[in-house]
């Protein structure tokens, strides 16, 4: 394994923390400033709707009948096993990728030791057919296993000898 700079280690922390700060201060400012405690609805588009509603499971309610406490200890292996990835990463765009994950993950298990469920806020949806309800958590997650996919089917740079 290639040794990695650790300088190339602290912007990618960062935005790890900053999608962990964003998603944290709009569940914060949703749930303890402006109260929301499930089920109110905003309409924004006929396609997008704010809303709240309480994921006792993982994706798209998957596995909801387990217990939270089951669960987090489920997603903090996860998010150990992760990290141990990062940080031995030596590649960025593979850094960068569970950088994104792991913020968001953060974000999610966060919301589940604290409140049971994790808070989704943004409803896709057309017609009467509903996608996924989301947070800016799932966003960094979503975003994070992209870059690891892109990371797996791009060419690498072969560094001449």
């Amino acid at each position: 394994m290639a040794r990695v700079n650790s300088t190339g280690r602290w912007l990618p922390a960062l935005v790890l923390l900053l999608v962990f700060a964003i998603d944290r201060a709009h569940k914060t400012i949703m749930l303890h400033v402006l109260d929301w405690q499930g089920g109110e609805a905003i309409i924004v588009t006929p396609n997008f709707d704010y809303v709240l509603v309480w994921n006792t499971g993982v994706s798209y309610g998957l596995l909801s009948t387990i217990p939270a406490i089951w669960l987090s200890v489920a997603m903090i292996m996860v998010i150990l096993a992760l990290a141990i990835w990062w940080w031995r990463a030596d590649n960025g765009l593979t850094r960068w990728g569970l950088s994104l994950a792991l913020g968001g993950a953060l974000g999610n298990v966060f919301d589940r030791l604290a409140y049971g469920a994790v808070a989704d806020f943004f409803s896709l949806h057309a017609g009467n057919y509903y996608f996924y309800i989301f947070n800016i958590a799932d966003v960094g997650i979503t975003f994070g296993v992209i870059f690891l996919i892109a990371d797996m089917v791009l060419p690498r740079r072969r560094i001449a000898k």
